[in-house]
């Protein structure tokens, strides 16, 4: 049962969470825009993995989701440096 639901409803709202994210990280009016955006799609990227988990029963995508998010957390904070610093 969650899994359906996983797989019908909360998979294809993430792909269009991700893709409305890219474009926001292509077309952003300013440069905090872009961060914010990329790291929506970092988060976006740890949800599908997790949902990705729950439909295949691989407990593994679990560590590749908890990777996923220290990369996107240490990634917004060193753009939002170098945000700062240009500003």
């Amino acid at each position: 049962m969650i899994e359906d639901a996983t797989l019908f409803f909360v998979l294809p709202a993430l792909g269009l969470a991700f893709v409305l994210a890219g474009f926001r990280a292509l077309r952003g009016p300013h440069a905090a825009d872009r961060v914010l955006a990329l790291d929506l799609a970092g988060f976006v990227l740890v949800g599908g993995a997790a949902g990705l988990s729950i439909v295949t029963a691989q407990p593994v995508l679990l560590d590749v989701a908890l990777v996923v998010a220290l990369v996107a957390f240490l990634g917004t904070l060193a753009l939002a440096r170098l945000v700062e610093r240009r500003s």
